[in-house]
């Protein structure tokens, strides 16, 4: 075990958590937990007019669902741009920053002379050794690093392994703008520094960001983190994710009727494999989770996947616990009005009872709840078309007969139930299945159940009989 591991997740307020970034964030979890540290969460708050107190509110309880919260109250990058500033101007105090006077009208001449010669728009450094009594008047100036302009910058990458920057390609980029607001790069640094990161587990698209880093950290003297840069996620088309392929909020996820053990399994192997596991305990996660393990190139979302460890999740879920799920989550779930029509304690019970037949077709809690209307559907049942077309083709004559039968059945249980059904096939000379149909179209509305035989048995005798007769009636 590793002491004193500190990673961070440091998602930006301007909309919800979405599935990249509890993908990132789960892995700093995981790594944390698999090393005895801590995982700290940092909102990245300082662009004031995108971010919002709800998107705030809405990350902070996605990693709550998740089951991944972290260690320790939230950080405001924000609250902490006063920090910032001493650390730009301590670094103009050291030599290692300096003021620089460019116009707005300068830069885009700069940009302008670089696009015709057909090379990366770079600062060219006009500020850098001239004295500031030079300064224009009316002029606030930036405060920008003083890059090396020769050498080179390395970042041994725990995922990419070590990349070399030339530094003339980093520049003097800006630590502190005209209006003495902080910018991203200088903020991250001072943060994670102050929050004792040791780890920095982010997305690939940031490695040209962990080099500029890398030089803010040295000219403060300080201690540069490890860093891990994880691939992004694409698509199943290879593209980069967008909300086509699955690119949503995690509240979507959550609606969509998806467990967090699941979800977090699912995430887990995007981009990082233990042998040939599919399913993962989230316990074997953090027993064998390392960033040395995870994959260099992009991984592809899969809903179908997703679905399939999903299902498998709510099939090994035992009764109870995935009743309580199913409860838990009415008011995130677009059919969820279905579980409030009874008191909680009599929905509960039903539940419980029809489970071990309900769980074994759902693969999310969607389809897990959509297969528990039966059992909570007001009589006379609203009767699908295909049901209805069975009950039409002798299904009502085929009720009206067995009726009696279940009438007469003295304890209400799935053996007793199914002899009866079985010996009224037989003297009719029909198959089970075809004395079946019409009872779960009369029972369920529908010609698709768990075995009718359960339904019959968690429905109760009075429910049963009642709703029979609806149909042989009809």
């Amino acid at each position: 075990m590793t002491d004193g591991v500190v990673t961070r997740f440091a998602p930006s307020p301007t909309g919800f958590l979405h599935i990249g970034g509890a993908r990132t964030a789960l892995f700093n979890w995981l790594y944390a937990r698999a090393k005895g540290g801590r995982m700290l969460l940092r909102i990245e708050d300082t662009d004031r007019e995108r971010s919002t107190p709800e998107a705030v509110t809405a990350i902070i309880e996605g990693l709550k669902w998740m089951g991944l919260e972290a260690d320790g109250d939230p950080v405001s990058q924000f609250e902490s741009a006063g920090r910032h500033r001493a650390v730009a101007e301590e670094l103009l105090a050291r030599g290692q920053a300096y003021k620089c006077y460019a116009t707005q009208d300068e830069l885009a001449q700069m940009r302008e002379t670089a696009r015709a010669e057909k090379r990366p728009p770079r600062y060219d450094g006009r500020w850098r050794d001239r004295d500031p009594s030079e300064a224009p008047a009316g002029v606030d100036p930036v405060i920008r690093l003083r890059a090396p302009l020769d050498g080179e910058t390395i970042v041994d990458d725990e995922v990419q392994g070590r990349i070399t920057f030339n530094n003339k390609e980093l520049d003097d980029f800006v630590l502190l703008r005209s209006d003495g607001s902080p910018t991203y790069m200088l903020a991250v640094v001072v943060d994670d520094h102050d929050m004792g990161v040791t780890h920095i587990i982010r997305g690939d698209d940031h490695l040209t960001n962990g080099a500029r880093q890398t030089l803010i950290y040295k000219a403060m003297g300080w201690d540069v983190p490890v860093m891990a840069h994880i691939p992004l996620i694409h698509g199943p088309d290879g593209a980069k994710l967008s909300k086509r392929h699955g690119a949503l909020g995690i509240e979507a996820y959550r609606a969509m009727g998806y467990l967090p053990v699941a979800l977090r399994n699912y995430l887990v192997r995007l981009g990082w494999s233990h042998g040939d596991e599919e399913i993962i305990s989230t316990q074997d996660m953090i027993a064998w989770f390392d960033v040395g393990d995870i994959n260099k190139g992009a991984a592809r979302f899969d809903f179908k996947k997703l679905e399939a460890v999903n299902g498998w999740w709510i099939r090994q879920s035992d009764d109870e616990t995935l009743t309580d799920a199913l409860m838990g989550e009415r008011d995130a779930l677009p059919n969820g009005g279905i579980l409030k029509t009874r008191s909680d304690a009599e929905t509960r019970a039903m539940l419980l009872a029809a489970m071990p037949g309900l769980k074994e077709r759902a693969k999310t809690l969607v389809e897990l709840a959509d297969s528990a209307t039966y059992l909570f559907a007001a009589r006379p049942l609203p009767i699908e078309d295909k049901a209805e077309a069975i009950l039409a083709d002798g299904g009502r004559e085929t009720i009206a007969g067995l009726t009696p039968r279940l009438e007469a059945v003295s304890e209400w249980a799935v053996e007793p139930l199914e002899a009866a059904v079985r010996a009224y096939a037989e003297e009719k000379d029909m198959k089970l299945g075809k004395a079946a149909q019409p009872l779960r179209a009369a029972l369920t509305g529908r010609t698709t159940s768990p075995g009718v035989f359960d339904v019959l048995a968690v429905l109760g005798r009075d429910e049963s009989l009642a709703r029979l007769k609806d149909q042989a009636a009809g």
